[in-house]
């Protein structure tokens, strides 16, 4: 996204905020990013030492921003500015029990308005097969456009007994 949408965002529903959470820790990091990419084979934090994620997390360049609804987590998202001018919008999801609620859109674009009150050059925002079906279509909806596609096979360490849903098996 090299540009502020000129839409006004719908806000957020009755019941929800969004909350930076400044002094996030590994702890409670872990549970969001657990709870939200069980489903969709979030792993590569889940290697990470205590030790590793704890300095991503003090980096200044990093902030987790919590979605609470009706006073519970009901997902988040994670601003990387690590690559200025550019602000990278890491992670991002809801929690499944948020999932066909109406939230997702108005999520995403405070998302993206949190990552433009910093007046970047640009907003990236990166997904693949395993993510939610309609994550790339929400991207596309928000003012995302596809800047490459391109085709990797990972290796999920069997360790973190991750359910791999059989449509991303490679075969």
């Amino acid at each position: 996204m090299d540009r502020r949408p000129e839409i006004h965002a719908r806000p957020l529903p009755a019941g929800t905020a969004v909350v930076p959470a400044r002094r996030c820790t590994t702890a409670f990091y872990r549970y969001l990013y657990h709870t939200v990419g069980q489903d969709y084979c979030w792993w590569l934090r889940r290697t990470l030492s205590e030790g590793e994620l704890a300095a991503i997390l003090r980096d200044p360049a990093i902030s987790i921003h919590v979605l609470y609804q009706d006073g519970e987590p009901a997902g988040f998202y994670e601003l990387d500015r690590r690559n200025r001018p550019v602000v990278n919008i890491a992670y991002f999801g809801l929690m499944p029990h948020a999932i066909g609620h109406g939230l997702g859109r108005a999520f995403l674009r405070h998302a993206v308005d949190a990552a433009w009150a910093e007046a970047p050059r640009g907003v990236t925002v990166n997904t693949c097969t395993a993510d939610h079906p309609r994550a790339l279509p929400n991207y596309l909806a928000a003012g995302f456009t596809r800047l490459r596609t391109v085709r990797e096979i990972w290796q999920v360490p069997a360790r973190l007994g991750l359910p791999i849903p059989e449509r991303l098996r490679h075969r």
